[in-house]
């Protein structure tokens, strides 16, 4: 029998951080129970769980004592994947292209020292801790999600279709938990999904009613953006878009 594992988040914006910590523990591949007591209203459980790398391949309520909420159990296989990590009152939304595998195994974003995504966020004075996602969240209220969930070894093994779908995800996912504003991380999503004439800046088209900010990739190998350039980016993006 699967492995049954029992989540003790009481609110659904509570989930993705639990099962962010979870999924970095289990092995990819493998298939388990997770029983609940959240409901599935319209699907989010199902969009919140498969966000967090996981497979659901059905899920099941259960019967309960009466004094106690029904349980649902979740089937679920683990994927290669890296989990969001959001929850309530952020104050911005760090959106990568897609994870690199090596982000998937680790569990972070922009994990390889090559990326200067942590070093610019630290120069910024928005992360106390290098590469800590949990911290991010939880002490500066700083979320980490990808425009395209699928692990890749390159960016351009995505499609334009993988990036609109993508968009679509982002829409419910900032109206869900309204972060201040969405610092999307590099120009080919954006463009191949909204805009293919974006430039860098505050964009016309937002997430889910959320500002969008689009940045210049953090990767090493774009020699044309500086260190300076990505802290400057990323404070204007902290900081919100302009009064009218």
């Amino acid at each position: 029998m699967d492995d049954l594992i029992l989540l003790s988040s009481s609110h659904l914006v509570d989930l993705p951080m639990e099962l962010a910590e979870l999924h970095v523990h289990l092995q990819v591949g493998d298939t388990h129970q997770l029983q609940t007591s959240l409901p599935d209203l319209q699907g989010r459980l199902t969009t919140v769980v498969e966000a967090a790398g996981f497979r659901v391949q059905r899920i099941t309520p259960q019967s309960a004592p009466p004094a106690s909420a029904p349980l649902r159990t979740v089937f679920v296989r683990v994927e290669r994947a890296l989990p969001d990590h959001v929850g309530e009152n952020m104050a911005m939304l760090c959106c990568g292209l897609n994870p690199s595998l090596h982000a998937a195994d680790a569990g972070v974003g922009y994990v390889t020292g090559s990326n200067r995504f942590w070093r610019a966020m630290d120069a910024a004075g928005l992360a106390g801790r290098d590469r800590d996602p949990h911290l991010l969240l939880r002490e500066h209220h700083i979320g980490m999600t990808d425009l395209v969930k699928r692990a890749t070894a390159r960016a351009d093994e995505l499609t334009t279709a993988e990036y609109r779908t993508g968009v679509a995800r982002l829409d419910e996912l900032c109206e869900w938990l309204q972060p201040a504003a969405v610092a999307a991380v590099g120009l080919a999503g954006w463009r191949a999904a909204v805009d293919r004439k974006a430039t860098v800046g505050w964009q016309p088209r937002p997430l889910g009613g959320r500002p969008v900010y689009l940045l210049p990739s953090t990767s090493g190998l774009n020699a044309g953006t500086s260190l300076d350039d990505l802290v400057a980016h990323l404070q204007q993006a902290h900081a919100g878009p302009p009064a009218s």
